[in-house]
């Protein structure tokens, strides 16, 4: 059964916006809106129009529709300890080294354990931090990320020029 939920999902998996999609069925973005909230029952020839268009649209899922939208991220002056203790509550493997909204660093776990023997209790994360994570855009296709996951832990996903989500590894296990 076709419900609200499903036509976002396929709009969500096709990389359409709302906007977009309205344009290619021939119908309104508020009334995609509408359907895809549940507050409209929309006729069967606009649902049928709707799902051809997500059928053919021959977009690739983007890197947006696979990112984490909530970064968890430290400063280059924060004690690495702090970094340590993050990492472990959110059960994270790295964090984004971030000043301000500037990615300047990456931390990870090979970076505290190739630090260990340094007194990382003394240590900030500036002293032990690796490179930035690289940075795609949002609307780039998810392809091109199993590439750079190969050699970084994480990426970053900046949408008209900000940081605006993260990916890494354990993001891409859904995607199909």
């Amino acid at each position: 059964m076709i419900t609200a939920k499903t036509i976002r999902e396929l709009r969500d998996e096709a990389g359409l916006s709302q906007a977009e999609l309205a344009r290619l069925a021939k119908v309104s973005q508020a009334h995609i809106a509408k359907i895809e909230s549940g507050k409209v029952d929309p006729r069967l020839s606009t649902v049928n129009r709707i799902l051809y268009v997500l059928s053919h649209s021959g977009r690739k899922k983007t890197c947006r529709s696979v990112m984490n939208p909530n970064i968890v991220s430290i400063g280059p002056d924060e004690p690495a300890t702090e970094a340590i203790q993050r990492m472990r509550k959110m059960e994270f493997s790295q964090l984004p080294v971030m000043e301000g909204n500037l990615q300047i660093g990456s931390i990870d776990e090979s970076s505290i354990i190739h630090n260990l023997d340094r007194g990382i209790k003394r240590l900030h994360v500036r002293n032990i931090m690796n490179k930035p994570f690289p940075l795609v855009d949002a609307r780039d296709p998810v392809d091109i990320l199993t590439s750079l996951l190969d050699f970084h832990s994480a990426v970053l996903v900046a949408e008209k020029g900000k940081i605006r989500g993260i990916i890494t590894k354990s993001d891409l296990l859904g995607v199909r």
